[in-house]
């Protein structure tokens, strides 16, 4: 499930995950599921027809990520939660863990949320990059984008989301929208 929340220049993408990694990190050995939210930069793009079309939209590159992922085998533990505050081009660098965030996800993410201009510095971004009411809609709707988090979670502790695929994998599989 993908859900957005769009604002002027830069929004959330946020989704289920489930992913399983050839190669694992030290220690983090099997399958892994949870949420992935991204802080993004949305681009309209030109009309495709009339002034009554639909405004076609890109979903554009990453600036910050949090993936709030635990191993499958031990939910509730947020024993693999991490987040990733730069981006070089599509690829996030690497895994940064916080002890604060596997203790307590929701009102990490929450007090990230609320202060753009720390999430584009720690991206490499210049505030341009944001629209100049961006940071007050994303503060704004922090505790809808927290509640779709925990509720896509619940709905993959639930086994509703983030499933297995029908075959064990021998390669990396990630199966989900981001």
């Amino acid at each position: 499930m993908l859900q957005l929340f769009g604002f002027e220049r830069v929004g959330i993408a946020l989704a289920d995950l489930y992913f399983v990694d050839a190669a694992p990190l030290p220690g983090q050995h099997g399958a892994e599921r949870g949420v992935r939210l991204e802080l993004r930069v949305l681009e309209r793009q030109a009309l495709e027809g009339s002034e009554y079309s639909a405004q076609p939209v890109r979903i554009g590159r990453p600036i910050w990520r949090v993936d709030l992922l635990e191993s499958v085998g031990a939910p509730g533990s947020f024993d693999r939660t991490h987040y990733h505050p730069r981006f070089e081009g599509w690829e996030p660098g690497a895994r940064v863990f916080d002890a604060d965030l596997s203790a307590d996800p929701f009102g990490w993410l929450a007090a990230r949320l609320s202060v753009l201009e720390e999430l584009l510095e720690q991206g490499g971004m210049t505030a341009e990059v944001a629209g100049p009411l961006d940071a007050l809609a994303l503060a704004r709707a922090t505790p809808d984008i927290v509640a779709a988090a925990r509720g896509v979670l619940g709905q993959v502790r639930a086994g509703e989301l983030a499933r297995p695929p029908a075959v064990e994998p021998t390669v990396t599989t990630r199966l989900g929208w981001l």
